[in-house]
């Protein structure tokens, strides 16, 4: 429609700060697909400083010395843009001198401008396809087998805001305490599960050589405040003792556990809640809290995304979670609470462990 005899499309690599030649149409050797043009370089660099329309009538070397050497001679150029930001470039050229007309530059933003939509889209869809997958691929397809307790859990994506950095995870220590996690990455995305599985596995690693919850959280914060600057996350880590009897439990931000016992209501353990992990580097000691575990008992533990609603306190979720629960096997808990609160309404990730002492009057 232009009568050009090049076109290029190129797409901003954001963590490598580099065009990349996404299609191209009369161009070979460097300047076909696949080649990389750091941001600020030639033609497309300077479309994207100045997030407007360029047009070169006459192209000289020193414009952009790829383009010259293939013969260009004139170019036009537009930004894609999303949200304000580039994030991308087409341009178009000519063999010879040619003058581009102000229909020209509109014709061509329009086009980029579909483009855009069509790039963001795609980006979405495939940044939920991998960030599922490696949720998927860290969260515990099976849960330990460990004396003395049976468990259960539920992980459910987020309906309108897509995956997240909620996990959960449970690990027998040599020692013979069980390690029990939950937590909470903010944020939502590919970005969010990345992160997400480096704390798990550091959690893991530290769980290794820290004699209790809050040590280990201690050192997961530190972990996070010096190699994942700008991400915050809460966690919930407690060590079940090896006879069953008492769980130490520290809370980094996150909600407070919740344990049932037979012949009485589901409670929320009174636990004291600490900072989240990634506030900063100076921080009050982290704690912990040693809790009994009685025989038939159920501890619940979930994120945020199982008791919030919009427009609501999230107190009022919590009781309707107490209510919701009756004291059983730890399969028969969470059945039941995901039935009852993981409705339509849930719009974020819900990651939800149940722990159930065995009947410790049983021979």
């Amino acid at each position: 429609m232009l009568g050009v005899e090049t076109a290029s499309i190129l797409l901003l690599d954001v963590h490598a700060q580099q065009f990349v030649s996404t299609a191209t149409q009369g161009l070979r050797g460097e300047v076909r697909h696949g080649a990389r043009v750091p941001v600020g370089h030639g033609f497309a660099g300077r479309i994207a400083q100045e997030k407007q329309p360029v047009r070169l009538d006459n192209l000289a070397a020193d414009d952009d010395a790829a383009l010259f050497d293939q013969g260009v001679r004139s170019l036009l150029g537009v930004p894609m843009l999303a949200g304000g930001d580039v994030i991308g470039v087409i341009h178009v050229g000519c063999l010879r001198p040619h003058r581009f007309t102000d229909a020209d530059v509109q014709l061509l933003q329009l086009a980029a401008d579909r483009a855009s939509l069509a790039t963001r889209a795609q980006a979405s869809g495939l940044d939920r396809t991998a960030a599922l997958a490696l949720q998927r691929s860290l969260l515990p397809t099976h849960l330990p087998d460990a004396p003395g307790v049976d468990m259960a859990a539920r992980y459910v994506p987020g309906h309108d805001v897509g995956v997240g950095g909620d996990w959960y995870d449970v690990f027998t220590l040599p020692s013979g305490w069980l390690g029990v996690v939950i937590g909470d990455v903010s944020g939502h995305g590919l970005r969010s599960a990345v992160v997400m599985g480096r704390l798990r596995s550091a959690l893991r690693a530290y769980a290794l050589v820290c004699d209790d919850p809050a040590e280990a959280l201690t050192l997961l914060d530190r972990k996070v405040h010096h190699f994942e600057t700008g991400n915050l996350a809460t966690v919930l880590y407690a060590m079940i003792s090896p006879d069953r009897t008492t769980i130490q439990v520290s809370l980094a931000g996150h909600l407070q556990p919740i344990l049932a016992t037979p012949g009485h209501l589901a409670d929320t353990l009174t636990i004291p809640v600490d900072l989240p992990l990634g506030i900063g580097p100076r921080q009050p000691a982290r704690r912990y809290t040693e809790v009994e575990f009685p025989s038939n008992a159920v501890l619940i533990c979930y994120t945020d995304g199982l008791v919030e609603r919009r427009g609501e306190v999230i107190d009022v979720g919590i009781e309707r979670l107490r209510a919701a629960i009756e004291p059983g096997t730890a399969e028969m808990v969470c059945a039941r609470i995901m039935t009852k609160l993981a409705g339509e309404q849930a719009t974020d990730d819900i990651a939800l462990l149940a722990i159930h002492a065995a009947d410790r009057s049983l021979p």
